[in-house]
């Protein structure tokens, strides 16, 4: 099969048809990662580009439903191959943000690549981000997510409690999400913006590495 037809189904948001595709994929014996990386993840860049001009966020939840359900249908493959070696990362939405399609996305991809992933759920304060740290000291990156441009500036919040932690320089802080840019990530003291799963996954081997 075709990995163009997958993205394309992800693309278009179309979450039937992407799990559908999947499976047949799988039948066909392609292999799971090949499945992510060239089509599901393929789909969403494609989605980011065509945001980069036209800003349509019911077409971006739509591709991340897509995006979802094909991964339901992947999920039990790819956790085969999942070792949980690299070292930790704590994940979440941030404060007065419920949506998790983003988050869930990431996390299952920094999961696959080998990372042990701490999930904080959705709605997360500026505290409950500090008492995971806290409470998981031996965590290289803290990842922090949000969609809507009404959290923001608790993003801001929960950026500026992290860096005024004692072990700040032990960990990481990675933002993303729709309503997010590079630009704001260095105003407001994170270390790295990524655009989407892939690129999370690849900032947090560049970071972190294998650990022996």
């Amino acid at each position: 099969m075709a990995f163009e037809e997958i993205q394309s189904a992800v693309a278009e948001g179309k979450p039937r048809q992407a799990a559908r595709l999947v499976e047949e994929a799988l039948a066909e014996g392609a292999e799971g990662t090949a499945i992510l990386n060239q089509g599901l993840l393929g789909g969403m860049r494609r989605v980011r580009l065509k945001m980069q001009d036209d800003i349509d966020v019911a077409r971006a939840l739509a591709s991340a439903r897509a995006m979802k359900e094909g991964m339901e249908k992947l999920k039990p493959f790819l956790e085969q191959g999942a070792m949980n070696t690299r070292g930790k990362i704590l994940i979440g939405t941030a404060g007065g943000d419920l949506h998790d399609v983003g988050k869930n996305i990431v996390g299952y991809t920094l999961r696959y690549s080998g990372f042990q992933v701490v999930d904080l759920g959705v709605d997360v304060s500026a505290e409950q981000f500090v008492q995971a740290v806290r409470d998981n000291p031996d965590a290289g990156i803290v990842c922090i997510s949000s969609l809507l441009t009404t959290s923001m500036p608790e993003m801001r919040h929960i950026v500026q409690a992290l860096n005024g932690l004692d072990n700040r320089r032990s960990f990481q802080i990675m933002i993303g999400g729709g309503s997010v840019t590079r630009e704001f990530a260095e105003e407001i003291g994170a270390d790295a913006y990524t655009e989407d799963a892939a690129a999370a996954a690849e900032f947090a081997e560049s970071v972190m590495g294998i650990k022996e």
